[in-house]
């Protein structure tokens, strides 16, 4: 999916980038398996603000994406290839042969006709869930489970794919986009093929109102705040602060480790993300 650039006849268009949506073959969603958004504008259920910089956008519906595609053994046929505004990858809708619909990420190369499947019987190709007992090594595979049955939990953004590297003892060896080598079940599911829209990264806001679009509301920089207003703010003239940059309430924003030490899953971590093998203890 390519993405359109424009000539700088304004200054918003001297850097905006929109992505051609030549991919989508369906408009509107699929009405049985939508719901409206309730937004919350940052607010708790006591109406205080707790994450800042949110706020109004457009009215989104949220798509029932089926991650788990546990009706194994149906073929079912791309229906249509669909835009979703919560997500960066596309939505394939398949038409099952008893006349259920469902939504499911769309890899590349699924074309609208295209025939998939779940299960064991289903053969490794794109868009099939199958488990990982019977993907072929050196395949790649998004829409990831981390636990049986669970459904999909991991690498299901734009143009995100994991790769099957080996299989030993029940568990298959996992290399995850950010580098991350990482031990999981066998019997877990995952989707063959890459996820697609993979041009996302080229997109560009290019100006402050797309931003608005998204419900993302503009945020003040902490040294221009007064003291009383933030840890960074205050000084004579321009200033960094200082120190090291803190939210509002002190806590440290680069660098801070924030991982539970003991996280029961890393045991299964074999290699980290910044490519260092993962002592166990």
């Amino acid at each position: 999916m390519p993405v359109k650039v424009y000539r700088p006849l304004t200054p918003s268009t001297r850097y905006i980038t929109i992505a051609s949506y030549a991919d989508i073959t369906k408009t509107k969603p699929e009405k049985s398996l939508v719901f409206t958004r309730k937004k919350t504008g940052g607010r708790n259920s006591y109406g205080r603000i707790t994450s800042r910089g949110i706020g109004r956008g457009n009215k989104q519906k949220i798509r029932n994406v089926d991650f788990k595609r546990n009706k194994h053994g149906v073929e079912a046929t791309v229906a249509a290839i669909e835009y979703d505004p919560r997500r960066t990858a596309r939505l394939a809708l398949l038409q099952y042969k008893d006349g259920e619909k469902r939504y499911i990420i769309a890899p590349v190369g699924l074309q609208v006709g295209a025939k998939v499947m779940s299960g064991a019987t289903a053969p490794p190709e794109t868009g099939n869930n199958i488990p990982l007992r019977l993907v072929p090594v050196g395949l790649p595979i998004h829409n990831l489970e981390i636990f049986p049955g669970q459904g999909g939990k991991m690498v299901r953004t734009a143009g995100g794919a994991a790769t099957l590297m080996s299989r030993d003892e029940g568990y298959a060896q996992i290399r995850l986009p950010s580098g991350e080598i990482r031990r999981i079940n066998e019997n877990c599911h995952a989707t063959i093929g890459q996820v697609g829209n993979t041009e996302h990264e080229n997109v560009v806001l290019g100006k402050a109102g797309r931003s608005r679009h998204r419900g993302i509301r503009p945020l003040s920089r902490a040294v221009a705040k007064n003291p009383v207003d933030h840890p960074m703010g205050g000084g004579a003239g321009k200033t960094s602060g200082g120190g090291h940059p803190v939210t509002p309430w002190g806590v440290i924003t680069k660098g801070k480790k924030t991982r539970n030490k003991r996280k029961l899953s890393n045991r299964f971590i074999l290699v980290r993300r910044d490519g260092r093998p993962m002592k166990h203890k």
